[in-house]
């Protein structure tokens, strides 16, 4: 009788099948790993953020390769065209540096994870109780905040060339934020296939030195030779210069004389919000197969 006593209130009290007995049941396990990958995301973000800021040597020389295409390539140039094809070839190149500008840092952050690879904070993070795609958005947000605030320190450039402050900007920096999440991503995913620093950054400048000279940036893409031509149109990031050029204000957009800045599909120009989308989903798939990469890493 005793033992019954003794037995009968714990058996009321009972924990739900398959929790040990006089342990609580935990309140909702998927809110607990939801706050830990936003928690993970958070940290990740934080710290390129941080790294970002303590750099300031690096982020002077970041500056330095787009104020020369800027000031110099686009000054020279522009005083050696003729009116008739480009009135202002330094407002015309200006979205072309400010891609430029978003993509050093942005792709820095793939190196990152290669070196963290080798130091072995990688393998660290990969026994944390997280997502692994939480490992990687937050990583990638924080390489598109560096490489968006390279691209706004050259936007303060814009009325040096024609460009001036305009509440559009702000359209224009967001669009400057998803062209830096999908360089991060995309630098995400190549160094998740790539072990060794040396060969990602070959890979990596051997990679987007053509996208970027193909993709309208430096030149129009109007008159080009059929074969060119198909590259530049298959290739991406030339919607994401002609979306930034598109919705600049002042003489980016108006920059060319009789010719067209955009890429025509069968004679049909897309939409900036189109070109937009295309660079959403190139980040989004870029991002989708970093993570299916980076769930196989030992």
């Amino acid at each position: 009788m005793a033992q019954t006593e003794v037995h009968g209130p714990r058996t009321e009290s009972a924990a739900p099948t398959g929790t040990a007995p006089g342990t609580p049941a935990p309140r909702d396990a998927g809110d607990g790993r939801l706050a830990r990958d936003l928690r993970t995301v958070k940290v990740l973000w934080r710290r390129e953020t941080i790294r970002f800021g303590r750099n300031k040597l690096r982020i002077a020389m970041g500056m330095v390769t787009p104020l020369m295409f800027l000031l110099v390539l686009g000054t020279g140039l522009n005083s050696a065209m003729s009116e008739d094809s480009l009135s202002n070839f330094r407002a015309f190149l200006f979205p072309g540096v400010v891609l430029m500008s978003v993509q050093a840092p942005a792709i820095a952050v793939g190196a990152s994870i290669v070196w963290d690879r080798r130091s072995g904070f990688l393998r660290q993070m990969l026994v944390a109780p997280v997502r692994r795609s939480a490992i990687l958005v937050g990583t990638c947000l924080g390489g598109a905040t560096s490489g968006a605030a390279y691209g706004m320190l050259v936007m303060l450039l814009g009325p040096v060339v024609g460009v001036p402050y305009h509440p559009r900007l702000l359209v224009v920096l967001l669009q400057v934020v998803l062209v830096s999440f999908a360089f991060t991503a995309l630098g995400v995913a190549a160094a998740v296939c790539i072990r060794r620093p040396e060969t990602f950054q070959v890979a990596v400048s051997l990679c987007m030195m053509p996208l970027f000279f193909l993709s309208g940036a430096m030149f129009p893409v109007d008159g080009l030779p059929g074969w060119l031509g198909a590259v530049v149109r298959f290739n991406p990031l030339t919607y994401a210069v002609d979306a930034l050029r598109r919705t600049m204000p002042g003489d980016a957009a108006t920059a060319m004389g009789n010719g067209s800045t955009s890429p025509l599909w069968w004679g049909w120009t897309p939409s900036v919000a189109v070109e937009t989308g295309l660079v959403a989903v190139l980040a989004i798939l870029a991002l989708a197969v970093a993570t299916r990469k980076f769930s196989r890493v030992e």
